[in-house]
């Protein structure tokens, strides 16, 4: 890798694969939406490697410009929740057909696009549904791209425990939607970061799908259970049905910044484990984390006791 071009560089999984990519040499473009917001990134490089760039997957020619005489591109734009213009369809599906096309007109040679596991052209949620349709226009424009699908993410920055640990240090109940039977994979963001700078450096004329997990499964209960445990807090843990999770997160999208959508109440109903039946961690000779590993270092912080400003 020569030059590599970042889309969502400044985001949660973006700053870890920049740092990743950086000790390879390669001179790094993250390509962002305000690139005055992204200048923390420079520091993990050396000097003048790292290059926040001004780029909105919405707009066609700010990409091409992002991915000019690149050799390596990566797409990492999603999000949890759509905002305006900043829907599932434009940035998922419809932004990810745009930088694979012009990732192909520039001349690169590496494409890695990050997908999720339950992508599925029939889901009944659009995160996943535009997932899916990412995919496919990916694998459309750019033959031979990567395409990595993780598992549930985490570390010190990520957005489930770290949200769940702090409502559960200000309110008496947490609720279990469905019940709290879905089983997550839970992936540390470093292994992760690792993969898509291994695949990225691997120039291949087939295209790839990896599905990435880490070494255990877990409930959605299970996981409350040690959130709770690290952060030395008991709560009520209230079973949740489907259908009443579905009519209060109607209520709860009203909010600026909502703690749960229906979408996610969708999402919620099936399994985030890997299929055993595509790539994965081990086929690019990382070896996953363990949860149990990382989770106290950045929790101890909502533990009883712990002043926070």
């Amino acid at each position: 890798m020569d030059i590599v071009t970042v889309f969502g560089g400044s985001g949660f999984i973006g700053r870890y694969v920049i740092r990743e990519i950086a000790k390879t040499g390669a001179r790094i473009r993250a390509a962002v939406r305000r690139p005055e917001l992204a200048n923390f990134l420079k520091p993990m490089g050396d000097v003048g490697q790292i290059v926040p760039i001004s780029a909105n997957v919405r707009n066609e020619s700010s990409v091409a410009n992002a991915v000019s005489s690149a050799d390596t591109v990566i797409n990492l734009v999603g999000v949890l929740y759509p905002s305006g213009k900043q829907s599932f369809q434009n940035l998922q599906a419809k932004g990810a057909k745009i930088i694979a096309r012009q990732a192909a007109a520039a001349g690169a040679k590496s494409f890695v696009h990050i997908s999720a596991l339950g992508a599925d052209q029939n889901s009944a949620s659009l995160y996943a549904s535009t997932k899916a349709q990412g995919e496919e226009f990916v694998f459309d424009e750019f033959p031979n791209a990567k395409i990595i699908r993780p598992s549930l993410v985490f570390g010190p920055e990520d957005d489930f425990f770290n949200r769940f640990a702090a409502l559960a240090r200000i309110s008496p109940v947490l609720p279990l939607i469905g019940g709290g039977h879905s089983r997550f994979q839970p992936i540390y963001v470093g292994d992760l970061a690792s993969a898509i700078t291994a695949a990225a450096g691997n120039i291949e004329t087939r295209s790839k799908l990896y599905e990435m997990g880490g070494p255990k499964t877990y409930s959605f209960r299970e996981l409350i259970d040690i959130i709770l445990k690290l952060t030395g807090r008991r709560r009520l843990l209230t079973p949740i049905p489907f259908q009443i999770a579905m009519l209060q997160a109607f209520f709860i999208e009203l909010l600026p910044i909502p703690i749960l959508t229906r979408d996610q109440v969708s999402l919620l109903r099936h399994d985030n484990i890997v299929s055993g039946k595509q790539l994965g961690l081990a086929d690019l000779g990382i070896e996953p984390t363990a949860l149990e590993t990382i989770l106290p270092t950045y929790l101890k912080r909502f533990r009883r006791g712990v002043w926070h400003s």
